[in-house]
């Protein structure tokens, strides 16, 4: 068995600040947790990107970019861009960072979904901004779309620019689509999935599932043509990511996906969860991968293929090595 792959979530599109005073919505809280995350052991880091100003999930390129490179320039965590972007954001939108940034991962979400997190919306009280519970309701009547065409055109996007994608699948159905763009040519193995278990309108976070996703993919793009890690919304995270490992598979933490420590324990960072899995994963002999050879078992281009890598290596020369904060 290789070694554990850990990745670390940091702020994700679901989330707003009002849910939880620890919770990164700015450009500087974002690399201050995902170089937090990277020292406590994430070998990779998947981030969003918020806007400046309000703290809406945002897809300016720009905004992107000085993330990205300020963290690029603290760690050597792999980074991986989202392209889920924002709820109600356009395809082209998602893609754009993508295109210019050419990160050595990005998500590609596998299919179509309900995506409803407006339950959220009735744990607010006092909103930091006006647009939170707003945002929140509305995903009641919001369908995440994903068809095969812009599959298609996120896969091309991605293999021009020398992407690994990350394919998120949220349910079991989103594994025969994986099976579909590798059998046309769209993607080329070995892939690399990830579990995104406990959404509403996905798969529920149970063994039961985890182990009904892994068997079906093994049967349908077989055992040698993929690897795969897992991710787990809320109280599901540990428990999940546990069996997971145990299944062979590598795990994702992080507040994007829960805002918790522990029962009623609001975590104060990602590394918080990066600590704790890492704790779990010692007890149960596993070994951490570092960011070298998470890039080996993912197939990663390197640090030094990414479009941002020449900002990176100036603020390395300017910051004498020790970096610095938007």
């Amino acid at each position: 068995m290789s070694k554990l792959v850990i990745t670390a979530a940091i702020t994700g599109g679901v989330h707003v600040p009002s849910l939880s005073p620890y919770f990164p919505h700015t450009p500087a809280t974002v690399i201050e947790q995902a170089v937090g995350a990277a020292a406590a052991g994430a070998a990779v880091v998947h981030i969003h990107a918020r806007d400046p100003k309000d703290s809406r999930p945002s897809s300016d390129v720009q905004v992107f970019e000085d993330i990205v490179s300020a963290i690029d320039q603290q760690c050597d965590a792999a980074i991986c861009i989202t392209t889920g972007g924002g709820l109600g954001m356009s395809s082209e939108e998602r893609l754009k960072p993508v295109n210019i940034l050419r990160p050595e991962l990005a998500s590609l979400n596998a299919g179509s979904m309900n995506f409803a997190i407006h339950p959220l919306a009735d744990k607010i009280k006092q909103p930091k901004f006006d647009w939170e519970i707003p945002y929140l309701k509305s995903t009641e009547d919001l369908v995440f779309p994903n068809t095969f065409k812009s599959l298609k055109v996120f896969s091309a996007g991605m293999q021009a620019v020398g992407t690994k994608p990350e394919l998120e699948v949220y349910d079991v159905g989103m594994i025969n689509n994986i099976k579909y763009l590798i059998d046309t040519g769209a993607l080329k193995t070995p892939v690399y999935l990830q579990f995104v278990m406990g959404i509403l309108g996905g798969m529920p976070a149970t063994p039961a599932n985890l182990l009904f996703l892994v068997d079906t993919a093994q049967k349908l793009i077989g055992a040698e043509n993929f690897v795969w890690s897992c991710c787990a919304a809320g109280r599901n995270q540990m428990p999940l990511l546990t069996l997971a490992m145990t299944l062979g598979g590598n795990v994702r933490v992080g507040l994007e996906d829960n805002l918790y420590i522990g029962p009623g324990q609001l975590a104060k960072s990602s590394a918080e969860q990066v600590e704790k899995i890492i704790r779990i994963a010692k007890e149960l002999n596993f070994e951490i991968a570092s960011p070298a050879e998470a890039r080996q078992i993912l197939g990663l281009k390197g640090q030094a293929e990414v479009g941002w890598a020449a900002r990176s290596n100036a603020q390395r020369k300017v910051a004498g090595g020790k970096g610095g904060q938007l």
